[in-house]
Protein backbone atom coordinates (compact mmCIF):
# COMPACT_ATOMS: atom_id res chain seq x y z
CA UNK A 1 0.00 0.00 0.00
CA UNK A 2 1.74 3.07 -1.07
CA UNK A 3 0.96 6.31 1.41
CA UNK A 4 0.44 9.60 -0.09
CA UNK A 5 2.42 12.50 2.13
CA UNK A 6 0.54 16.08 1.64
CA UNK A 7 3.69 18.54 1.59
CA UNK A 8 2.75 21.47 3.76
CA UNK A 9 2.82 25.00 2.33
CA UNK A 10 2.91 28.15 4.13
CA UNK A 11 0.23 30.14 2.88
CA UNK A 12 1.45 32.65 0.83
CA UNK A 13 0.56 36.33 1.34
CA UNK A 14 1.93 38.03 -1.56
CA UNK A 15 5.70 39.62 -2.01
CA UNK A 16 6.67 40.77 1.43
CA UNK A 17 7.40 44.66 1.11
CA UNK A 18 10.29 44.93 2.18
CA UNK A 19 11.61 43.24 -0.97
CA UNK A 20 9.77 45.15 -3.29
CA UNK A 21 9.67 48.52 -5.10
CA UNK A 22 6.18 50.49 -5.76
CA UNK A 23 5.61 51.56 -9.66
CA UNK A 24 2.76 53.49 -9.57
CA UNK A 25 0.42 53.91 -12.89
CA UNK A 26 3.32 55.82 -15.55
CA UNK A 27 0.66 58.46 -15.99
CA UNK A 28 0.74 59.27 -12.45
CA UNK A 29 4.18 60.46 -12.45
CA UNK A 30 5.90 63.23 -13.99
CA UNK A 31 6.52 62.78 -17.31
CA UNK A 32 9.64 60.74 -18.43
CA UNK A 33 8.82 59.99 -21.82
CA UNK A 34 7.03 61.53 -24.87
CA UNK A 35 4.30 60.33 -27.03
CA UNK A 36 6.93 58.16 -29.49
CA UNK A 37 8.17 57.03 -26.38
CA UNK A 38 11.27 58.35 -26.72
CA UNK A 39 12.74 59.39 -22.89
CA UNK A 40 12.60 62.47 -22.30
CA UNK A 41 15.63 65.01 -20.35
CA UNK A 42 14.31 65.82 -17.54
CA UNK A 43 15.39 64.06 -13.72
CA UNK A 44 13.07 63.51 -11.24
CA UNK A 45 14.49 64.41 -7.72
CA UNK A 46 15.40 62.41 -4.60
CA UNK A 47 11.74 62.57 -2.85
CA UNK A 48 10.46 61.07 -6.28
CA UNK A 49 12.96 58.49 -6.45
CA UNK A 50 12.51 57.71 -2.55
CA UNK A 51 9.16 56.81 -3.68
CA UNK A 52 9.72 54.42 -5.21
CA UNK A 53 11.18 52.55 -2.61
CA UNK A 54 8.49 53.87 0.75
CA UNK A 55 5.73 55.02 -1.57
CA UNK A 56 4.48 58.42 0.58
CA UNK A 57 0.88 56.55 0.00
CA UNK A 58 0.85 53.89 1.45
CA UNK A 59 4.37 53.93 4.01
CA UNK A 60 4.56 58.23 4.72
CA UNK A 61 6.71 57.75 8.08
CA UNK A 62 9.16 55.67 6.57
CA UNK A 63 8.75 57.35 3.35
CA UNK A 64 9.85 60.85 5.48
CA UNK A 65 12.43 59.08 7.86
CA UNK A 66 14.36 57.56 4.11
CA UNK A 67 13.89 61.24 2.64
CA UNK A 68 15.22 63.16 5.04
CA UNK A 69 18.21 60.26 5.89
CA UNK A 70 19.29 60.23 1.97
CA UNK A 71 19.41 64.06 2.11
CA UNK A 72 22.05 63.93 5.00
CA UNK A 73 23.82 61.27 3.10
CA UNK A 74 23.46 63.52 -0.36
CA UNK A 75 24.86 65.99 1.43
CA UNK A 76 27.63 64.05 3.35
CA UNK A 77 28.70 60.81 1.10
CA UNK A 78 29.66 59.11 4.14
CA UNK A 79 28.11 59.48 7.74
CA UNK A 80 29.11 57.06 10.59
CA UNK A 81 27.43 55.89 13.80
CA UNK A 82 27.63 59.42 15.60
CA UNK A 83 26.16 61.51 12.89
CA UNK A 84 23.09 58.67 12.58
CA UNK A 85 22.26 59.40 16.11
CA UNK A 86 22.40 62.94 16.16
CA UNK A 87 20.33 62.90 13.06
CA UNK A 88 17.22 60.59 14.63
CA UNK A 89 17.25 63.26 17.86
CA UNK A 90 17.39 66.47 16.31
CA UNK A 91 14.17 64.83 13.47
CA UNK A 92 12.72 62.97 16.94
CA UNK A 93 12.68 59.92 14.65
CA UNK A 94 12.60 56.08 16.08
CA UNK A 95 15.51 54.20 16.28
CA UNK A 96 13.69 50.85 16.19
CA UNK A 97 11.82 52.56 12.97
CA UNK A 98 15.16 53.49 11.54
CA UNK A 99 17.19 50.73 12.04
CA UNK A 100 14.83 47.28 11.59
CA UNK A 101 12.31 48.86 8.68
CA UNK A 102 14.41 51.92 6.96
CA UNK A 103 18.10 51.22 6.77
CA UNK A 104 17.31 47.41 5.82
CA UNK A 105 15.30 48.16 3.33
CA UNK A 106 17.68 51.38 1.59
CA UNK A 107 20.73 48.99 1.80
CA UNK A 108 18.46 45.98 -0.02
CA UNK A 109 17.12 48.07 -2.62
CA UNK A 110 21.21 49.31 -3.20
CA UNK A 111 20.58 53.17 -2.65
CA UNK A 112 23.11 53.07 0.02
CA UNK A 113 26.18 50.73 1.35
CA UNK A 114 27.02 49.75 5.02
CA UNK A 115 30.76 48.96 6.32
CA UNK A 116 31.91 47.86 9.26
CA UNK A 117 35.52 48.71 10.46
CA UNK A 118 36.60 46.05 13.54
CA UNK A 119 38.30 48.24 15.99
CA UNK A 120 39.97 46.50 19.07
CA UNK A 121 40.60 48.76 21.94
CA UNK A 122 44.66 48.80 22.90
CA UNK A 123 43.75 48.32 27.09
CA UNK A 124 40.46 46.53 27.07
CA UNK A 125 40.74 44.14 24.28
CA UNK A 126 36.79 44.98 23.12
CA UNK A 127 35.74 45.24 19.71
CA UNK A 128 33.93 47.75 18.60
CA UNK A 129 32.34 47.88 14.88
CA UNK A 130 31.40 51.23 13.83
CA UNK A 131 28.88 51.82 10.93
CA UNK A 132 30.02 53.80 7.55
CA UNK A 133 27.16 54.39 5.44
CA UNK A 134 27.62 56.01 1.66
CA UNK A 135 25.96 56.25 -1.09
CA UNK A 136 25.81 53.29 -3.83
CA UNK A 137 24.97 53.19 -7.43
CA UNK A 138 23.53 49.66 -7.28
CA UNK A 139 19.87 50.70 -7.36
CA UNK A 140 20.60 52.54 -10.59
CA UNK A 141 22.60 49.90 -12.24
CA UNK A 142 20.22 47.26 -11.37
CA UNK A 143 17.27 49.10 -13.07
CA UNK A 144 19.14 50.37 -15.74
CA UNK A 145 19.87 46.54 -16.60
CA UNK A 146 16.20 45.43 -15.94
CA UNK A 147 15.82 48.45 -18.49
CA UNK A 148 17.97 48.20 -21.18
CA UNK A 149 16.86 44.71 -21.49
CA UNK A 150 13.13 45.13 -21.56
CA UNK A 151 14.20 47.65 -24.37
CA UNK A 152 16.35 45.68 -25.93
CA UNK A 153 13.46 43.04 -26.06
CA UNK A 154 10.96 45.33 -27.28
CA UNK A 155 13.23 46.59 -30.09
CA UNK A 156 13.94 42.70 -31.17
CA UNK A 157 10.63 41.84 -31.38
CA UNK A 158 9.43 45.16 -33.04
CA UNK A 159 12.28 44.56 -35.87
CA UNK A 160 10.95 41.64 -36.50
CA UNK A 161 7.56 42.82 -36.83
CA UNK A 162 4.90 40.27 -35.50
CA UNK A 163 7.09 37.03 -37.02
CA UNK A 164 7.73 33.67 -35.57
Amino acid sequence: MIKMVEEKKVASRGVPSSETLFFPPYKKVRAFQDDAENPTHNLWNLEEIINFVFPVEYQEKYHIIAYEFMKLIVSKLRIEGKQISQFLNEHNFSKATFYNRVLPKLRRSGLIKVERQTIVAVQSKQKFRPMIISLSKTFGNYLMKIADSWLAIVDDARSKGGQH
